[in-house]
């Protein structure tokens, strides 16, 4: 059987739609993180999709992506509940800081999962975690952010690497049949 090869935009398609089946996700974006626009986002958590690198193998191809699953804190004094209240020397009780970076840490777990164990890495309406077409191996470092721009936004960052498979066909090559050696 051929291999199926999967593009750029097959594999970036496929995060993005990850981004968009996740039930806590609200905005998904692709690019330069510096490219987001906060003033224009009105929905979080955000998942941010920052291609870096594509490396290659003997038959597979690893596509390098920078994640970033985001969320705005909210800074105002009545969002607390009763049990966070009786927390107050351990918490700051103005903004739920500590509870975004525990949303969007589990964001990112999920993501990885997905990528690493479940039928969400074959292609639609193929539900076979044996004939997986995106997949990730390895383990991963997940590292916390915080900027300030008109309003904190804080999460988590991850840098993931999405293995499919290549055969690097030449016989589809689109160039002409004459030799290049001199």
């Amino acid at each position: 059987m051929a291999v199926s090869n999967k593009s750029y935009n097959n594999v970036v398609n496929t995060l993005c739609r990850m981004g968009e089946y996740h039930e806590q996700i609200s905005t998904v974006s692709v690019g330069d993180i510096f490219d987001i626009n906060l003033e224009k986002m009105e929905k979080m958590p955000l998942l941010h999709i920052n291609p870096t690198s594509v490396t290659t193998g003997d038959s597979e191809l690893v596509y390098n992506f920078q994640i970033f699953i985001a969320d705005l804190v909210s800074e105002k004094d009545n969002w607390q509940t009763h049990q966070a209240k009786q927390l107050t020397k351990l918490l700051d009780p103005k903004n739920n800081e500590q509870q975004v970076w525990n949303q969007t840490l589990e964001i990112c777990t999920d993501f990885i999962g997905m990528l690493r164990h479940s039928s969400r890495q074959s292609q639609e309406g193929v539900n076979d975690i044996n004939a997986p077409l995106y997949f990730t191996q390895d383990q991963f470092t997940i590292e916390p952010f915080q900027e300030r721009f008109d309003n904190l936004l804080c999460g988590w960052t991850f840098t993931i690497g999405v293995i499919v498979m290549n055969d690097f066909d030449t016989c589809e090559i689109p160039v002409t049949d004459a030799g290049a050696g001199y």
